[in-house]
């Protein structure tokens, strides 16, 4: 019998928007392949964060959808730079085309430049495709078009998204999936570990395995039970395979975890006080250390009582870089090592 999950839990915004920073250039070969071809990418690109801020200030804060607006330069030189506007849309959106249109004038409005305006629509229906927006009086005629990619097109290119080397062929094949297994736990949980399989295969380096494991776990969302199945029949997969990033997996799901509950612990401190905010985040990160080497958290609660607040905001951060126990002591010796020397000097 399939067992449900709550479509309303699958989060696909975040991931990517994340996704496409970390590969904008790669976004644009796979689903915008002449624009590709015209950017000089050896000059890099810019994010311009604060400017997209200002068009969209009066957009819904309950909006959902991915924005990011870029400056390349081209290749051939003429206007020298140009602005790409990218939306990624997961869902139907009444108005969409209108938004496009708007965005698009306001950006010429501020930069005096034409945008180009891309938009990938990643909703489950087939017949949605908003890519021009008209309007007319009394023989003032307007007409907006821009590019869409359906993600719902690569229903059936699953087999040819499995040969492509680029990143978004993965991130596709996870929303894609995600969509699909919406309402069966066990199958979602089959698909996801058939994913990260593939990472393997297609010999990403282990920065990229990194990046897209982190959006195929983040997007593909599983229950507590399934999530254990999966994380050991993952462990068991890279016993097998003799992979070098056995750890990688965990680290990775274990770390998003455990930053989403140190932002959650921080926002219901600072309403408490300083000094108690310090006495839990030691307790904290004393029981991180503890959980991630297999230790006692108060024998390192203890190990890290010469630690100031500076201290533990650096070892919170680099507590995943470390890989045994006797760094992380040999990291903390250091620093009160250090400490203690200071305070003889002052001496």
């Amino acid at each position: 019998m399939n067992t449900k999950t709550n479509p309303k839990q699958d989060d696909f915004d975040s991931p990517w928007k994340e996704i496409i920073e970390q590969y904008f250039k790669e976004f644009i070969e796979f689903f915008f392949p002449e624009a590709y071809i015209d950017i000089d990418w050896e000059r890099g690109y810019e994010f311009l964060d604060k400017e997209l801020q200002q068009i969209t200030k009066d957009a819904e804060e309950t909006r959902r959808y991915v924005d990011k607006l870029a400056r390349v330069w081209l290749k051939s030189g003429e206007e020298e730079w140009a602005l790409i506007h990218a939306d990624v849309q997961s869902q139907w959106e009444k108005a969409f085309s209108e938004r496009m249109y708007i965005y698009n004038y306001r950006l010429f409005d501020k930069f005096r430049r034409h945008a180009a305006s891309f938009a990938v629509l990643g909703d489950t229906g087939s017949k949605w495709k908003p890519d021009t927006y008209e309007n007319s009086l009394w023989g003032c005629r307007i007409k907006f078009e821009f590019p869409v990619v359906k993600l719902a097109d690569y229903r059936n290119k699953t087999e040819y998204l499995g040969k492509i080397d680029n990143p978004f062929a993965v991130v596709v094949l996870a929303h894609l999936k995600t969509q699909a297994t919406a309402k069966n736990k066990g199958r979602r949980r089959a698909e996801k570990l058939t994913l990260i399989r593939l990472l393997y295969k297609k010999g990403y380096s282990k920065q990229d395995i990194i990046n897209l494991f982190r959006f195929i776990d983040w997007i593909m969302h599983l229950p507590e039970k399934e999530e254990k199945l999966f994380w050991q029949e993952l462990k068991n997969y890279e016993k097998e395979e003799k992979m070098r990033y056995v750890t990688t997996g965990e680290r990775i799901g274990f770390k998003r975890g455990y930053k989403q509950g140190q932002q959650e612990l921080m926002q219901e401190l600072t309403q408490k006080g300083g000094q108690i905010s310090l006495q839990k985040w030691f307790v904290s990160v004393s029981k991180l250390i503890a959980k991630k080497y297999k230790s006692d958290a108060e024998l390192e609660l203890t190990y890290m009582a010469g630690l100031d607040a500076d201290d533990l905001s650096e070892l919170n951060e680099l507590i995943f870089d470390f890989q045994t126990l006797e760094q992380v002591h040999e990291w903390i010796d250091n620093r009160i090592s250090s400490k203690e020397n200071q305070d003889i000097q002052d001496c």
